[in-house]
């Protein structure tokens, strides 16, 4: 009787008369094409040019009384710093693809898309290109500012080229969209008809701001690009990659070097690494938030995490998170404060720096009080913040319209001592 109803069954599918399974129909959608450059051009175009005009900011890093700014995917622009109060634009590095940079013995290693390029800076004023490691960050694209998804099939087409740019396409496409059925799509079988329980078994380094992608430890160069993270050897003459990437995941934004571990800011967290042996990357911990972009900063064993809303961050959350990370392999969250959109941030022996609403600062001693009013030591606004660097009583800021430089030798009288245009 089993054996018939089963037959029964077989036959009444197939001599359904004109029943399709599926409905096709045109589906219209924006898509970013890339557009390429030949991977030749690409790796001639490098040049050392005199001063340009800084047109957007982007990640800093002070090394020896300079600044180096990068202006994304354009190049490096290099500040004489010595005088912060009157700070001089010198050099640009026109290097395509460039987001973030490291300062290492007067060597300035900074990506280029998908390669690694790293100059001599012995003479700020006039920096050498030293070499150039090819595809050792295959995955880097150009960012995209629209919202529309990427031709990611186009990308791994690519060959010998590299993406430097988007366009943006329409394109119509016929769709199948097939029905739901109560069988399963493997085809149909006895054991499918009968057993829907089933059940499958299963030296001298430099300082970078908060944002940055890269870091330094001993004598390693430590990259985060995607869920990635990429390790140089930097005691020769040319970095040497040490092995295969160590997939990290939950898309890693930011790298911070503390003691012997790294703290790498992530859309949905924190996670903190051993560096005990600095070539195996040992993960300890990781203390998550709601969704959101996440730069982290530590001293004295604590940790300090923006989290913003934004059109690629997330939600709606904008905090401060404060982290007690003495033992890393549990972190234990102290507070947490409300924020307007804070972005980068940095914190000098107990003072805080964070791009919020401008840039404020406090007295971060006591972490469990850092927004009491004794402990608010200053709030500069109408400026659009980005990330920060605070070196010897000098803080400097990266801003929509400019870098902003301030002595806080007097911290409950911060004053300013230059601001550098950027833009028109």
């Amino acid at each position: 009787m089993k054996k018939l109803t089963f037959l029964l069954l077989i036959t009444g599918l197939f001599v359904l008369p004109g029943c399709k399974d599926y409905v096709d129909e045109y589906v219209t959608y924006t898509v970013n094409e890339p557009v390429f450059m030949s991977a030749s051009e690409f790796r001639s175009a490098v040049d050392m040019e005199g001063p340009k005009p800084i047109e957007k900011q982007g990640k800093i890093v002070f090394y020896d009384e300079y600044l180096y700014i990068s202006q994304p995917e354009k190049g490096i622009h290099i500040i004489d710093n010595r005088n912060p109060s009157d700070p001089r634009n010198i050099a640009f590095i026109e290097l395509l693809g460039n987001a973030d940079m490291h300062v290492r013995d007067n060597m300035l290693y900074a990506d280029s898309y998908v390669d690694l390029v790293w100059f001599d800076i012995n003479d700020p004023a006039k920096p050498v290109l030293k070499g150039r490691k090819e595809e050792v960050f295959p995955e880097a694209l150009p960012l995209t500012e629209n919202g529309f998804g990427i031709d990611y099939d186009k990308f791994a087409d690519r060959g010998n080229k590299v993406v430097v740019g988007w366009k943006t396409v329409e394109r119509k496409e016929l769709v199948r969209n097939y029905k739901p059925r109560w069988w399963s799509w493997g085809g149909v079988t006895e054991d499918a008809m009968y057993n829907f329980s089933a059940k499958a078994d299963g030296g001298s380094v430099g300082v970078v701001g908060s944002m940055s992608r890269f870091a330094i430890y001993q004598d390693n160069l430590y990259t985060v690009m995607n869920n990635m993270l990429g390790i140089f050897d930097l005691s020769g003459e040319t970095p040497v990659k040490t092995g295969e990437d160590i997939y990290v995941g939950f898309s890693v934004e930011t790298i911070f070097s503390y003691k012997n571990c790294m703290f790498m800011g992530t859309p949905t967290g924190m996670i903190i690494y051993s560096l005990e042996d600095p070539l195996k990357p040992e993960r300890q911990s990781m203390i998550t938030h709601v969704f959101g972009c996440d730069p982290v900063v530590v001293e004295n064993d604590i940790a300090y995490v923006t989290v913003r809303s934004g059109t690629f961050c997330g939600q709606d959350a904008n905090e401060l998170i404060v982290v007690d990370v003495s033992d890393v392999k549990k972190p234990q969250h102290i507070v947490t404060y409300n924020m307007k959109n804070p972005k980068g941030l940095g914190i000098d022996n107990g003072t805080l720096f964070v791009c919020d609403d401008g840039l404020r600062v406090f007295n971060a001693e006591n972490p469990s009080a850092i927004m009491y009013k004794d402990n608010i030591l200053a709030h500069f606004k109408d400026i659009d913040g980005f990330d920060v660097i605070p070196f010897n009583n000098v803080l400097m800021m990266i801003a929509e319209d400019g870098i902003y430089q301030y002595d806080y030798t007097d911290v409950k009288n911060i004053r300013r001592l230059s601001r550098l245009p950027i833009g028109k």
